[in-house]
């Protein structure tokens, strides 16, 4: 969905924008691994997140990226990265859906991959801010992972919704 063409939320978009926050918060709490080493870890956030950005564009990937990162964190006992999570993946979102909403396969994977390395990027300070260098750059692997499980759950999943989405949002 074009944002050019949106000039508010209109309550259906609002309503979705919630379920898929909470759908990504309860996937991700279902799916989710602690990785000690950097006292994070790792789970499917990024999925929902690309999805929500590549279907409803910047804004829609901001808020569903930091509500879900932030819900995530609040519930799953990782509150020390609640504020870091907003932050990091409503940036997440926000560039994924700035640079592959409504655009070519190939602009989608480069904006999902824009979005796996802000959020490893982002990951990767909060740990060393949170912790120590150390405990950011174990962070990387593990972030560079999730970001990939989640572009390749999300690709398919947007692929068969897209059509549907245009139709009910335009």
């Amino acid at each position: 969905m074009s944002e050019k063409k949106q000039t508010k939320f209109s309550t259906r978009l609002v309503a979705v924008l919630g379920l898929l926050i909470a759908v990504t918060v309860v996937i991700s709490m279902w799916f989710i691994i602690p990785v000690p080493m950097t006292h994070g870890n790792i789970n499917l956030c990024d999925a929902g997140i690309f999805i929500a950005a590549l279907l409803f564009g910047r804004r829609g990937g901001a808020i569903v990226g930091g509500a879900s990162g932030f819900l995530l964190d609040l519930l799953s006992g990782y509150s020390q990265y609640m504020l870091f999570s907003l932050i990091v993946h409503g940036l997440e979102g926000f560039l994924v859906g700035q640079f592959g909403a409504d655009q070519s396969k190939g602009r989608q994977f480069m904006a999902i991959t824009i979005g796996g390395v802000v959020m490893v990027i982002g990951y990767f300070i909060s740990d060393t801010i949170l912790y120590a260098m150390p405990t950011g750059l174990a962070g990387v692997p593990t972030n560079a992972i999730q970001a990939v499980v989640g572009g390749v759950i999300a690709y398919p999943i947007v692929l068969r919704l897209k059509d549907r989405v245009k139709t009910q949002f335009n």
